[in-house]
């Protein structure tokens, strides 16, 4: 299949990753359907937690272009607290709705697109605290867990095709307008959403079967208990 035939969803494309990610696959001749709620020009307004939408989403994708070589799910969101005991249930209610159940409507109208397809992607970035929670990141850190546990799921229904579902690993993303704005701040363990833009496109570089079910880390190691 050539690169400039890809047919690939982002979702949550309105933000810095999401805008990263479409240029970057949109340079190299993929046909990118960016979709995002928020309003952001060039997104189609879909509502990511409505499974009605989200399924109509598909089928028209479908019969437009026959096909769909990948998915990346990009809709993120943080709560947190300074300890376990301060943790708010609803920062949890409202990360299930960002994190989970959107992954789910989406996973599950594509699933049967990625299935037939030739050379399928779904990837989702996640973060090194769903492996390393702290007692601050509880919500988040129990979101990030089962969307991966849910991407893994999909990745168990994808073996034995073409498609491979896949996981970035992060410790926290960094972009242009953050550096701006804390022009000081070095963002050592940071990673790029260039760079997670560049490990997306480079995903229909591997074999699917190796890629499948795998957790990518692209986090710098942190130096010296150095977090900053």
């Amino acid at each position: 299949m050539s690169v400039m035939s890809r047919v690939i969803l982002v979702a949550g494309a309105g933000g810095p990753t999401g805008q990263a990610v479409v240029r970057r696959l949109a340079e190299r001749g993929d046909t990118v359907i960016a979709v995002d709620r928020s309003g952001v020009e060039g997104c189609l307004n879909v509502d990511l937690l409505d499974a009605a939408a989200v399924a109509e989403l598909a089928e028209r994708i479908r019969a437009e272009h026959g096909r769909v070589d990948g998915v990346v799910h990009l809709v993120g969101g943080w709560r947190g607290s300074k300890t376990f005991a301060e943790t708010s249930l609803a920062d949890w209610d409202l990360l299930h709705d960002l994190l989970i159940r959107t992954l789910q409507n989406v996973s599950l109208a594509f699933e049967p697109l990625l299935k037939a397809g030739d050379d399928g992607r779904f990837v989702i970035v996640s973060a090194r605290a769903a492996q390393q929670p702290t007692q601050g990141n509880a919500a988040y850190a129990a979101a990030k867990a089962a969307a991966e546990a849910w991407t893994l799921s999909l990745a168990d229904a994808l073996r034995g095709t073409a498609s491979a579902a896949v996981i970035l690993v992060v410790t926290a993303l960094v972009h242009d307008a953050m550096r701006a704005a804390a022009p000081d701040k070095q963002f050592k363990n940071f990673t790029d959403v260039r760079d997670i833009a560049a490990a997306v496109a480079g995903l229909w570089d591997e074999d699917a079967a190796a890629l499948n079910g795998r957790r990518i880390d692209l986090a710098p190691i942190p130096k010296d208990g150095d977090f900053s």
